[in-house]
């Protein structure tokens, strides 16, 4: 057995004993309205939290399974998964600090990707399973101290983190990769790093008014940080520059039921050599932008908790350096469906990766656009657990014209122990 699929046999392991455990008694450490799987260590967590001491143990899993394609006949399942344990501290609480917090967050990531295995998904420019990738390995994903000054508006935080927690941010339920996350730095990987790398970076962020913010950031650019073994690295030895992003992010609550959006609208410049795709002999610098829209449209009979939510990410790159010059992505999202039901969510998704005409240029065999597609739906389990069943469809499989399009079927499990 490989050890993805070790993993994966171990979730299912571990969430039948969470189940059995819940069904023969009423275990505080499995209570299905505790927002955590072992509890609250007899109140000992809150009791915690009030002193200012948050702890997080969280677990992310991904199964993906290939169940249909144009030329391929062969079939696979692979499994990967994440582990993250961290810690909130309120240095107000703990030390007197006004209006000052700190987070540390330590990630490992196991198993593979079947975009990584399976010969029908060679070449995939997004990924069938979102948590993969960056080195399975351990990793230090946040080091950060943040401070507000001038009655909360102006807001700095600083330290080691990525671009994503704050620039072009997102959700993150679907499991592909094209419809989950920060999609910046999903297209500009070689510079711009989302979760779990991090690197020395500081932001900063003023409040306009309740509903409106600017920030800006500089983020060291590090490729040292994406080695396997420098999970932990503190050096700014290997540093070549910084990528530098602005935004601007309204977050309105409109009409009578004070339905929730976010608009973000951003730039980012990188000061890092990149070359030029046409020549390689020569360089330039990265830049581009993005527009983020998510809107809540309904409530449930005035609850704001259930309802329709539509979403659109846009990003845009430069052509002389980007292999990717522009994304799309698209969707729906439901909040309880079924009055049974009113914690799950159903979820549909479309994007479309499009390659830079240039790159055509170098190559004999032309690239365009690569869909990506997704449904899924979220069973919520319990408080502290929520399975999302998904169906995934890849078309034109690495953007190529003549490319595999592709069935896959998923399950994503989002656990806090």
């Amino acid at each position: 057995m490989n050890k993805s699929k070790g993993h994966f046999y171990w979730a299912i392991s571990l969430l039948s004993l969470c189940s059995s455990f819940q069904s023969a008694h009423a275990a505080e450490a499995f209570n299905a309205e505790s927002p955590w799987m072992f509890g609250d260590w007899n109140g000992k967590r809150t009791e915690l939290q009030q002193k200012g001491y948050d702890f997080s143990f969280g677990y992310t899993g991904e199964l993906a399974t290939l169940l249909d394609s144009k030329n391929h006949s062969s079939h696979g399942t692979e499994y990967a998964d994440q582990f993250a344990i961290g810690s909130h501290v309120d240095l107000e609480k703990v030390l007197g600090w006004k209006d000052t917090e700190a987070q540390i967050t330590i990630t490992e990531r196991n198993g593979r990707s079947l975009s990584q295995t399976s010969d029908a998904l060679a070449g995939q420019l997004s990924s069938t399973q979102e948590v993969w990738g960056r080195g399975q390995t351990w990793r230090l994903t946040d080091f950060w101290i943040k401070k507000k000054f001038f009655d909360q508006k102006l807001d700095i935080k600083v330290g080691r983190f990525g671009e994503g927690e704050d620039f072009n941010s997102f959700d993150c339920d679907f499991q592909n990769l094209a419809l989950c996350g920060s999609q910046v730095g999903n297209w500009v990987g070689d510079q711009w790093y989302n979760w779990p790398v991090s690197q020395w970076a500081a932001r900063v962020k003023y409040n306009i008014q309740p509903d409106l913010y600017a920030q800006v950031g500089a983020y060291e650019y590090n490729p040292e940080n994406l080695e396997r073994g420098k999970g932990f690295n503190l050096s700014t030895d290997g540093s070549h520059g910084a990528i530098i992003p602005a935004e601007v992010v309204w977050q309105p609550k409109l009409s009578a039921t004070k339905l929730p959006g976010e608009y973000r609208l951003g730039y980012y410049y990188s000061t890092v050599d990149a070359q030029r795709i046409k020549n390689p002999n020569e360089t330039d610098h990265k830049q581009g932008g993005w527009l983020v829209a998510k809107q809540q449209f309904t409530a449930h009979h005035g609850d704001v908790r259930r309802g329709l939510t539509g979403f659109i990410n846009l990003t845009l790159h430069d052509s002389d350096t980007n292999t990717v010059d522009n994304m799309q992505n698209i969707g729906l999202v439901y909040k309880g469906p079924f009055d049974a039901r009113p914690q799950d969510d159903v979820a549909i998704g479309f994007s479309r990766i499009s390659i830079n005409n240039d790159v055509n240029n170098t190559q004999i065999r032309q690239q365009d656009e690569e869909y990506n597609t997704e449904i899924y739906y979220g069973v919520h389990a319990t408080n502290w657990l929520t399975i999302r069943p998904n169906v995934q469809y890849i078309r034109h499989v690495g953007a190529y014209k003549d490319g595999e399009n592709a069935w896959v079927g998923g399950i994503k499990f989002q656990t806090a122990f």
